[in-house]
């Protein structure tokens, strides 16, 4: 047997959870939520008939691993809360599912005796298909204690996904790394989208003009590394190319122009590290993204 398991928040990941958890052999414990309707749709997409409820610690005493899937915001509430209730069985391990906080908002339950850790499925549960799992071949951060990392790993392998470990003071900025790679290629795009527009072409069309070039560059990268991957003007040294763009953009697109620079700066770094351009370029390149 894979254990039972308590689900404290039942929105998209606690429902994800729930639902493969028990697809993957373990055993529900218990339900609980802000709203009891949530919690009885975990319990019944799961077969569960036992307790679910709007107060989390009366669903975790039969509970070997307790997740807590709330909001970041009150996730050191909730655990004070568990912790607080008085009835966890022993070797009872406790993780929260936040990709910015550790397991360190768990203390409660830490002072309380049991184990904790984190576990962040790097993915998003608000789209996707409903037939396939979500966390099939994705990647799931994990930091915490000895004992909880290795429970977490099992877990990750158990839901399809491949897991990895952070160190808990690393957290916060792990989190930033997801942001920028996510949220920050959706604002690259977009940008880069715009520019296209502001050189003519048709609004329908721009994703599909840069689709085969943001591909490749994945494929470089995923076979290269980021620094042997860089290609383009910066690269190369080539000042006056740079210098144009500059130019082109305040004149068609100046509320881009501050960013073009930052990301620039940020370039000539990348360059340097392969060797690929000299000293006097370096500075040449700054000068003109400055």
């Amino acid at each position: 047997m894979k254990g039972t398991f308590a689900i404290i928040g039942c929105g998209r990941a606690g429902l994800a959870f729930a639902k493969y958890l028990t697809d993957a052999g373990y055993i529900p414990a218990g339900f609980a939520s802000r709203s009891i309707e949530s919690a009885r749709h975990a319990a019944g997409i799961t077969g569960f008939e036992g307790p679910v409820a709007t107060t989390p610690g009366d669903v975790v005493g039969d509970a070997d691993i307790i997740l807590i899937t709330t909001p970041d915001s009150v996730i050191r509430q909730t655990a004070e809360a568990v912790a607080g209730h008085g009835n966890i069985k022993k070797g009872t391990l406790a993780f929260h599912c936040s990709g910015a906080q550790s397991s360190a908002e768990l203390s409660a339950l830490e002072d309380a005796g049991l184990k904790t850790g984190s576990i962040h499925p790097l993915q998003s549960f608000g789209a996707g298909s409903a037939d396939r799992s979500p966390f099939e071949g994705i990647m799931i951060g994990i930091e915490g204690d000895r004992t909880a990392v290795e429970t977490a790993w099992r877990i990750a392998q158990d839901l399809g996904a491949t897991p990895f470990e952070i160190e808990t003071r690393g957290k916060m900025i792990y989190h930033a790394s997801a942001v920028v790679a996510s949220n920050y290629l959706v604002t690259l795009m977009k940008m880069a989208m715009d520019l296209l527009g502001a050189s003519g072409v048709e609004a329908t069309e721009r994703f599909e003009v840069l689709k085969p070039l943001v591909m490749g560059t994945l494929s470089n990268i995923e076979n290269a590394g980021p620094v042997d991957a860089l290609t383009g003007p910066i690269v190369r040294g080539d000042v006056d190319t740079v210098r144009a763009h500059v130019a082109a953009i305040g004149r068609d697109a100046p509320q881009m122009l501050a960013l073009y620079k930052t990301l620039g700066r940020y370039t000539v770094d990348i360059a340097s590290e392969r060797r690929s351009i000299t000293e006097d370029t370096r500075q040449s390149l700054l000068a003109v993204l400055s």
